[in-house]
């Protein structure tokens, strides 16, 4: 029941993405919780569902996250007849009262010097925020390992997604007895039997490797040698007509994020990730930090959208002030730099250039902030942009990154100066480009022309 329940939750239009990871892990929680058999129809009675928020109230969730999780079990409940106990949403107002109250109160104390809690950190050198006691216990040691190490969160999730299923394939909660031969039937059973791309085979041979031979200390010879090949493909560029067209199509912030996407080859959460002190208008130049490999990068900043940018600063600036008079205006910090310097948060330096609409809770700490713009919204405009301008091919905020490479060779531009732009690694990375100017046939005259032309 509980993997039913998670496909009808990813494939619910009215869930918000954040919705839909939490959903299904509340619940899953409820069950471990109430010990009931996740292959039935769960009890949300008030009389079993109380207990579980009382247990969340003691292990020091706030109103706002118990909230969440009684969402996740009355959207649960929705899916069976009857739709669960009325007495759930009587809880819900109570709840929703005390998240009002906890608000207030962490409102009248903006303002104090925020105190470390040692309770956040597992071991030097890096935070682990809050996990959750109900976790399995294998769970919470890769949880702290990763965060330990720096991994981000979107790697952590992955890897734990990828261990649940290990877990589920193996039909036992001890993943730490697997044998490598249960462990090479599961990746067979990825590629054969659910069909995955290379790419996320590869992503499950990395989780596995990380849990055996970093957290377990075992040595599993096959997932250091084997990797699925990734088959080669030539990426989708547009003409400089076409992107012309396309950012036409944009409007506002999303017009702006676009240029920016192209005109300095930023990768997709590159651009989301620029905080104001990134940009330096004065040298014409954006520095994007921890990009792909963990390595910092400077790339061109064009002429053309600083007036546009200084206006994007300016609104930024503005919601910020805001922020800050409501008693709020703090952001994610990489790493430790919050302990070392934690009135850096409310800085208006390290906000992001292209804020989030609304506030969110930082999964890992548990603190309310502004994030950045989430993925999905440019998305979400760059598709309808497509649309618009009536191209005929499959766009997405990557195809911009990778105009912006092919323009460059095609305007002569040295090899290893777009390597510097891109962040490549390796040379080799950027020669792809090469190949797309260079396909061998494409000055060859088809036969069929040289037909209709005799």
């Amino acid at each position: 029941m509980l993997n039913t329940f998670k496909q009808l939750v990813a494939t619910h239009s009215k869930l918000s993405d954040s919705q839909k990871d939490w959903f299904p892990r509340l619940v899953r929680q409820f069950v471990s919780h109430s010990q009931q058999n996740p292959n039935q129809n769960l009890d949300c009675s008030r009389a079993v569902v109380e207990p579980f928020l009382r247990h969340l109230k003691q292990s020091g969730k706030t109103a706002w996250q118990r909230l969440q999780a009684l969402e996740a079990i009355q959207f649960y409940a929705s899916t069976l007849p009857g739709g669960g106990d009325p007495a759930l949403k009587e809880m819900h107002a109570l709840l929703v009262a005390a998240k009002q109250r906890e608000s207030a109160a962490g409102q009248s104390n903006a303002n104090q010097t925020p105190e470390i809690d040692p309770q956040l950190l597992y071991a030097q050198p890096g935070p682990v925020g809050q996990l959750d006691p109900n976790e399995p216990e294998l769970d919470r040691e890769l949880r702290k390992l990763l965060r330990v190490r720096h991994y981000a969160l979107r790697t952590e999730t992955a890897y734990l997604n990828w261990v649940h299923r290990f877990r589920g394939f193996l039909q036992r909660p001890d993943v730490e007895s697997a044998t490598e031969r249960e462990i090479r039937d599961f990746l067979s059973y990825l590629a054969v039997e659910g069909q995955v791309a290379a790419s996320t085979q590869n992503q499950a041979f990395s989780a596995l490797l990380f849990l055996f031979r970093d957290l377990l200390k075992r040595e599993i010879q096959f997932l250091e040698a084997e990797r699925a090949k990734t088959p080669e493909r030539v990426p989708v560029v547009l003409t400089i007509d076409e992107v012309s067209k396309l950012l036409q199509h944009l409007g506002g912030a999303e017009q702006l994020f676009g240029r920016l996407l192209y005109g300095a080859g930023l990768r997709h959460l590159e651009g989301l990730r620029l905080r104001i002190k990134d940009v330096d208008l004065e040298a014409r130049q954006l520095t994007v930090r921890d990009g792909k490999g963990a390595k910092d990068r400077v790339t061109v900043l064009p002429d053309a959208v600083i007036p546009d940018l200084r206006r994007q600063i300016d609104a930024t600036r503005l919601l910020h002030e805001r922020d800050l008079a409501a008693g709020g205006g703090r952001v994610w910090l990489p790493h430790a730099y919050r302990l070392k310097h934690p009135a850096a948060e409310t800085q208006f330096i390290w906000q992001y250039l292209f804020p989030a609409a609304r506030l969110s809770t930082d999964p890992v700490s548990g603190r309310t902030m502004r994030h950045h713009q989430h993925e999905s919204v440019f998305s979400k405009a760059l598709r309808g942009a497509v649309t618009r301008a009536g191209l005929l091919k499959k766009v997405t905020p990557h195809t911009l990154r990778h105009s912006f490479a092919t323009h460059l060779l095609q305007g002569g531009a040295d090899i290893r100066t777009i390597q510097e732009l891109l962040g490549h690694k390796d040379v080799a990375t950027t020669m792809i480009y090469t190949h797309v100017l260079n396909r061998p046939g494409l000055a060859v005259v088809s036969p069929l022309d040289r037909l209709a032309n005799s």
